[in-house]
Parts: structure tokens; sequence; C-alpha cells
């Protein structure tokens, strides 16, 4: 099936890799793109052509959509999906899922009500190393999980070269939930949602180390959920100074440790009792609807019955979401 995509948000970075990679598929039509700011919209023109116009609405109310893909701030990012939802439109919404738990519960109700799919994207779901990861993990290859630990860091987004657009909702804590907090302890919150479902208590810190002094949010934190027999470690920092320890993975189990390092072309390593310092794990082909983002997310409109990964989930992403709000109220932060 040829589908007729619109693109709602053009200022979260992500969208441009996305976009590219939805051409690559061959099996979907833009249709065109909505944003407010207009060097944006004339990028996209000169990249993919099509309908351009700074009003949501105005793209929504086009016959031909059949899908949307929505990146923007996390906070638009709310209305827009129920406006997309409520419009019938599938839609794939780029990572943490919202800005608040509240934002998040009426996206995934607006879905669920109008039949519509709705796959929340992270980027490292389409690492083949952290997917099988997961599959061995639930398929008890380490016994009983006991903790799971996720590190996103960099120097920055301004000093890692994210466009003017990102950066200002990022540094904005309406529009973007929090921090450091909301855009980089995310990762490991779905990751502890997905493995070991919700905790009964999360506690974090959350701080401004002063390296950043035009930055009136958090620059780190670190957040601990606590399950009855387990925890999950998820950490960001936006004052690293380099790749060390960045994006890395660990699943600790009772008979077994799994390490994901980061990126395409990263490796599984498996410890164990037989061998304490790790061996990489063979990794097996992907399906093809798991090739990317888009072909999973075009994948789930042909085939209502596939199953959605577990990552994607907004169910999971739901509770990824209260984990970091969670999180918020237990660093004292501000709320959005």
């Amino acid at each position: 099936m040829h589908h007729k995509i619109g693109v709602l948000g053009l200022h979260h970075d992500h969208i441009w890799g996305n976009l590219e990679e939805l051409q690559r598929t061959g099996r979907a039509e833009l249709v065109g793109a909505a944003d407010p700011f207009r060097p944006l919209l004339e990028k996209y023109q000169s990249m993919h052509g099509g309908h351009i116009t700074e009003s949501y609405a105005e793209l929504l109310d086009r016959p031909d959509l059949t899908a949307a893909y929505i990146f923007a701030s996390n906070k638009a990012t709310e209305d827009l999906t129920v406006a997309a939802c409520e419009r019938g439109l599938h839609c794939m919404v780029e990572k943490p899922m919202a800005a608040t738990l509240e934002g998040a519960q009426r996206m995934y109700d607006a879905a669920k009500s109008n039949g519509v799919r709705l796959m929340i994207n992270w980027p490292f779901v389409w690492w083949p190393q952290l997917r099988h990861a997961l599959d061995m993990a639930q398929g008890g290859a380490i016994g009983q999980l006991w903790q799971v630990s996720y590190r996103a860091a960099h120097q920055g987004p301004v000093e890692l070269g994210c466009s003017e657009y990102f950066c200002d909702w990022l540094y904005d804590r309406e529009l973007n939930g929090a921090g450091a907090l909301m855009d980089y302890c995310c990762y490991g919150a779905v990751l502890c949602q997905v493995l070991l479902g919700s905790p009964e208590v999360v506690y974090g810190v959350g701080l401004s180390t002063g390296l950043k002094p035009d930055l009136s949010l958090e620059d780190n934190a670190v957040l601990i959920a606590k399950y009855p027999h387990g925890m999950g470690v998820t950490e960001a920092s936006w004052t690293q100074i380099g790749h060390l320890t960045a994006y890395q993975t660990t699943i600790y189990g009772s008979t077994g440790t799994l390490h994901i390092e980061p990126n395409h072309g990263g490796r599984l390593l498996l410890a164990t009792l037989d061998d304490q310092g790790g061996s990489p794990v063979y990794l097996p082909e992907s399906p093809h609807h798991l090739a990317d983002a888009s072909t999973h997310f075009l994948e789930l409109i042909d085939n209502p019955d596939l199953e959605i990964h577990p990552l994607c989930d907004p169910e999971h992403c739901l509770g990824a979401q209260a984990i970091l709000q969670s999180g918020i109220e237990a660093t004292a932060l501000p709320t959005a």
C-alpha cells in the first residue's frame, strides 16, 4: 500500500534522517510539512518538495493524508498527536513521547479511541544488538533480571551541533518537560519499563553543574527505579566530554550479564559463570519489518496483526513517561 504522509513539525533535528529513510523505502509519498519556522519549511521543500505551511491545522485538513510524522517539541507533540489521531491518521512520534504524563495519556487514549497506530520512535531500537539483547533477556537467557542500566551523555545539544530550533525548545522546561532528565533519562526509562515493568518508586537527582551558566535547567540527572527484586538506573548528561561510557546498556541477571555496545555495528557481549570476561553473541538476521523506523511504521499500518516492537509500543512508552514524571517529582525539579 502506498501511503501519503504529512510532517507535523520540523524543529526536532531527528526529522531529517527519518525523512531520508522514509524516501528510501519507496512506499510512501511526502505530501507536505507544517512548522512555525519558515527557514525549516524552505529546507524541507528544497529537499523533498510538496506543500509547506506554517499552519498545522491546514496540513491536517488535507483529505489525502493517511499518516503523520510528528517531530515537534515534546509539548507541541501532545496536541498534534491527539489532533492527528482524531483525524484518523496513523502517527509516528519521535521520543520520548510527550512533555508531561497527562499529555502522553491523552495521546494514548486518542490513538486507542480512533483505532489508529501510534508508534514512538527511539533511535536505539534500530540497533540489532539492542533488540537481540532484549529478546535474550526476556527469554530467560540470563535468568532473573535484577538490574537494567543505561547512560545517555554528550557535551550538550549546542556543543553537539544541534540546530537553534532544536536547542531552543530543549532548553525550555515547558516545551521539553525538563532538561537533560527528559531528553536523556527517557531511554533508560523505556528499557526499564519493557524489561522490569512499572516500578514501586523512583528516586532521582537532577542538578546543574554550573558548567553552562546560561542554562536554567538541570544538565545532569540520575534516576533509580526500584522494583520488588530489582532496580533500573538511567543516567543523563549534557556535560560529558568524550564518548567513553555514553550510550552503553547493561542488563544484569542471576545467571549472566548482557552488555550492549552503542550504535550500528556495536557488539552484544554475554558474560556467564563459565565466561566471566564475556564474549560476543551472534546476531541473527533481523526481520524485514525491523529494518528501520520507517519500514516498521509502514508495516504496522499495512498489517494490523503485526506486533509493534515493545520499545515503540505506546503502552510501554506511557509507562516510561510515568517513570520520568516520578523522577521529576523525586528530584524536586519544577514541572512543565
